[in-house]
């Protein structure tokens, strides 16, 4: 083989192999997860923001994120391989060993939770430990046992904020628990219309995600109304506390309004269609939300 040619390989296979961590560790997913840490930080920070503390928070809980996905892959790789959103993941094609694998993840969840407990504070490091076990260990198993998983699942789903408030000031408060409970109802609606999407993926790989027994039907388009409705009075929850203002309470329910009427309409139709529309609305939901109360505290 000529030098040219080898040379020629050799970023072909580091650029593929780099890939496929993209893929372990999901990294728009990842981000968008640190991102909500981020906004729950800013909130807290009340515009003192220690800028050494945020990037301890922003690469540390990166670093957990990443591991708890790849877990996920780790464990569910047999069952990955049988859906086509997943099987062309790394460790389902066995381009990447399970070794391999655990190797990246122990690595990268260790490094994350020793960042946010030792540059940050105990607590946050207790609560990166938390998210990364109750995710992998007990969220994932549970995806083909019951719905139940949804809410087991929406715990360790509902922490970046609240990390976020406890990496700003080293103490849990109840500021901290409304962007939590906010974060935690809003995942109802947001999986459950992920959920009626990909449903016939799912049913290849055994999961049950929707809430009701029988799956695509009225009582599951009903309960997610129900938890979108519920987030509307949840928003105004920090302006009550006194930790945001009038700008980001009416931007939060109005946001949460527009966000029950496509409910509304997942529920008449029931069509796949108005589910990947209120799949939308909820990824835009969130980010909006938060930020409107870090924009409040400017």
């Amino acid at each position: 083989m000529s030098t040219k040619t080898a040379t020629a390989i050799l970023p072909f296979s580091l650029a593929a192999k780099l890939q496929d961590y993209h893929q372990l560790a999901k990294t728009r997913l990842t981000v968008t997860v640190v991102l909500s840490a981020v906004l729950g930080f800013l909130i807290a920070a009340n515009g003192n923001t220690n800028f050494v503390d945020l990037w301890a928070l922003i690469f540390g809980g990166f670093l957990v994120v990443a591991s708890s996905n790849g877990l996920n892959q780790i464990i569910e790789k047999d069952f990955d391989k049988l859906m086509v959103r997943t099987n062309n993941r790394p460790v389902a094609t066995n381009r990447m060993s399970v070794t391999e694998a655990a190797i990246f993840c122990t690595i990268s969840g260790v490094l994350g939770v020793f960042i946010l407990g030792q540059f940050l504070n105990q607590l946050s490091g207790w609560l990166g430990l938390f998210a990364l076990l109750s995710y992998a260990f007990l969220y994932t198993p549970l995806k083909r046992i019951s719905p139940i998983a949804v809410f087991v699942g929406a715990f360790p789903g509902a922490i970046p904020p609240l990390l976020g408030w406890v990496a700003a000031t080293g103490s849990f408060a109840w500021g901290g628990w409304a962007l939590f409970a906010i974060q935690f109802i809003w995942q109802f609606p947001h999986f459950w219309a992920i959920a009626w999407v990909l449903d016939e993926d799912y049913q290849r790989a055994g999961y049950r995600l929707l809430p009701s027994k029988t799956g695509k039907d009225k009582k599951s388009t009903t309960l997610t109304i129900w938890y979108i409705a519920l987030l509307i009075p949840m928003s105004a929850i920090p302006f009550i506390l006194g930790i945001t203002g009038w700008i980001s309470m009416g931007i939060a329910i109005g946001a949460g309004i527009v966000f029950l009427i496509q409910g509304i309409k997942f529920h008449k139709t029931s069509t796949t269609k108005e589910a990947k529309r209120l799949m939308f609305y909820s990824i835009i939901y969130n980010p909006l939300v938060l930020l409107a109360y870090v924009i409040d505290k400017i």
